[in-house]
């Protein structure tokens, strides 16, 4: 298998982007979920070179490099986000279909909206969009009384990281984010924080978490989007994900919703042939 090669590019503001480059093609580009830095794309990304140029862009919120401290996190905004992605849109050139999962979601529908005439689709795997109305659950499960608030997990996630309890913060956000009772939230998140290459992810998890939280609900501009868009989701997936699906879906007016079956928010590790089918299948279909 051809190694990847690295790609960097520089932002509108001056900081760098970087992202894993291979194969040759029209160009598809992934924006990976939380917790990670793109590698966990691997297998998805090497079954889709075979026919594309698949770029993996470490996100911005993932770059221990550009936090001004690493171990207590410092969020970038969504739209700094889309900044690296349009960053590398422009060194590539297109026709380009962008691929968003989970929080990479709204970064990619934001850079749909940002500009438009980069793209030519978009794959969207169970974005963590917030859909509650203010007053309503947020994507922390929590009532948050004004559009762009955080709730008071996330509050407390950040308090255990000044405390430097990263454990205790994984466990925080997951189960406000994840809705996992504390009996397993609480070892899950000590035990992570064991492994220190996902210990440093966690300040920028909670990062995340709050970014997409302050960028608020934004159905109504998704409505806006016209390239045409694929919204994933995994039948086993907990209730809250199939809602925000349904709701993001419904909200673009040329989406389409597709289901994963025997799948839950990683089918791209348990089942990365599916995925990559999906994405493949919707790359060809906008390039005809």
């Amino acid at each position: 298998m051809p190694k990847a090669r690295t790609l960097t590019a520089i932002a509108a503001d001056g900081t760098s982007v970087r992202a894993l480059d291979e194969g040759q093609g029209s160009v598809i580009l992934i924006l990976h979920p939380g917790m990670e830095t793109g590698t966990r794309y691997q297998k998805v990304a090497a079954m889709l070179s075979a026919r594309f140029r698949v770029i993996r862009l470490h996100r911005r919120q993932y770059r221990l490099d550009l936090k001004e401290d690493p171990k207590l996190g410092s969020p970038c905004t969504v739209a700094q986000e889309v900044e690296h992605v349009l960053a590398i849109v422009r060194d590539v050139g297109g026709p380009v279909v962008i691929y968003g999962h989970s929080s990479g979601g709204p970064v990619a529908l934001e850079a749909l909206m940002a500009s438009p005439s980069s793209f030519v689709g978009g794959v969207i795997y169970e974005p963590a969009s917030v859909i509650g109305q203010p007053g309503a659950l947020h994507l922390a499960y929590e009532a948050i009384p004004r559009n762009g608030d955080v709730g008071e997990g996330l509050k407390r996630a950040r308090a255990a990281l000044a405390d430097g309890k990263p454990g205790k913060a994984l466990a925080i956000f997951t189960r406000i984010a994840a809705g996992w009772p504390r009996w397993a939230a609480y070892p899950a998140g000590e035990l992570t924080a064991l492994l220190p290459a996902y210990r440093r992810l966690i300040p920028c998890q909670i990062d995340d978490l709050e970014a997409m939280e302050r960028l608020g609900v934004r159905l109504d501009a998704y409505s806006t989007i016209e390239v045409p868009t694929v919204v994933l989701g995994g039948d086993r997936s907990p209730a809250p994900l199939h809602e925000t699906v349904a709701a993001v879906s419904q909200a673009i007016p040329c989406a389409r919703r597709l289901v994963l079956h025997g799948q839950g928010h990683a089918a791209h590790v348990r089942a990365p042939g599916q995925v990559a089918g999906a994405i493949e299948a919707h790359a060809i279909a906008v390039q005809r």
